[in-house]
């Protein structure tokens, strides 16, 4: 996986020159719970200025997994403005955002407005928060320098809309259902983001947690998996919660 971050920082490097600030990993990387065939890659692009529209041609040309391939389930990259990224806002705001690699349907989107509303909104400004508690520069200043933090009423509301839309999906892995529930709960009520893994192991170990934690994360090493009614039930219960 160094290897590919390291390419993918040299790719992006010669795409976007003077105009990159920074490069950084997020999600399960930055939270060091990556594993492989079931993570993906979560990166996030600061740049100085707005890209034109052939810079972020060029920039998913050089990136997209045909180009640079993948080792993970697919690569998900968004790139932001510098004030955007420290702005501390709940919108997309993004120039680019590229989802590529074999695992993962392909999509580059270069303006927040032509995303589909039914995927939801609510991942940027979530994405953010985390990179300015936990994301790993790989070039540029430290994320915490970068990515400023969203305010509690903002926060709040974007984890109640990423709970909600959850869910409502249709078909969902129950043990992903349950963990990402548990991640919330974990950062509502200790003010800290934690991966899925860990935020069902703070929980059990706070005490007092639902047996279906405890089976959810029983499932990622073998075991039965909470049922979808079961999982669904528990994360109504966690949004109840968060929703306040």
């Amino acid at each position: 996986m160094q290897g590919y971050l390291e390419a993918l920082v040299r790719a992006t490097e010669e795409s976007l020159g003077e105009s990159l600030l920074g490069v950084y990993a997020a999600g399960s990387v930055a939270l060091g719970a990556y594993e492989p065939g079931r993570s993906d890659v979560d990166v996030a692009l600061v740049t100085s200025t707005a890209l034109s529209s052939q810079q972020k041609r060029d920039l998913v040309e050089r990136l997209r997994h045909e180009s640079l391939p993948c080792p993970a389930r697919g690569l998900e990259l968004v790139a932001y403005r510098r004030e955007v990224a420290a702005a501390g806002t709940p919108g997309p705001g993004f120039e680019v955002e590229l989802n590529t690699g074999s695992g993962v349907a392909f999509r580059e989107t270069f303006d927040p407005a032509d995303r589909p509303v039914k995927d939801g909104s609510f991942w940027y400004g979530l994405d953010r928060s985390i990179l300015h508690e936990h994301g790993l520069a790989l070039s540029g200043p430290p994320a915490a320098e970068v990515f400023a933090d969203l305010d509690e009423a903002d926060l709040r509301r974007l984890m109640v809309e990423a709970m909600t839309w959850w869910i409502g999906r249709e078909v969902e892995d129950s043990v992903d259902a349950v963990l990402g529930a548990c991640r919330a709960l974990v950062k509502l009520r200790h003010g800290t983001w934690v991966s899925k893994v860990a935020a069902g192991e703070r929980l059990v170990a706070d005490g007092g947690s639902d047996a279906v934690v405890q089976m959810a994360l029983s499932a990622r090493s073998g075991g039965r998996a909470p049922t979808l009614d079961a999982a669904r039930a528990f994360q109504r219960r966690a949004l109840t919660e968060v929703a306040g």
